[in-house]
């Protein structure tokens, strides 16, 4: 097997810019961007959202019945 030369890279390069075209490379790298953006605000909110649970106290009285 071994490490891939120059050579090797380039031709894949050229047969990913043949394939995608050069344009749809940054256009599939932003959405990629916003995946990953949108990803860590969920996460941040569902972190805000656990940190507000915890804060709320729920109080309950047992029933003392004899």
């Amino acid at each position: 097997m071994g490490s891939f030369s120059i050579w090797h890279w380039l031709i894949v390069l050229a047969v990913v810019l043949l394939l995608f075209g050069r344009g749809k490379i940054p256009e599939l790298m932003g959405d990629v961007a916003k995946g990953i953006k949108n990803f860590k605000k969920g996460m941040s909110d569902d972190e805000a959202a656990a940190a507000a649970d915890k804060s709320k106290t729920v109080e309950h009285k047992a029933d003392e019945t004899k």
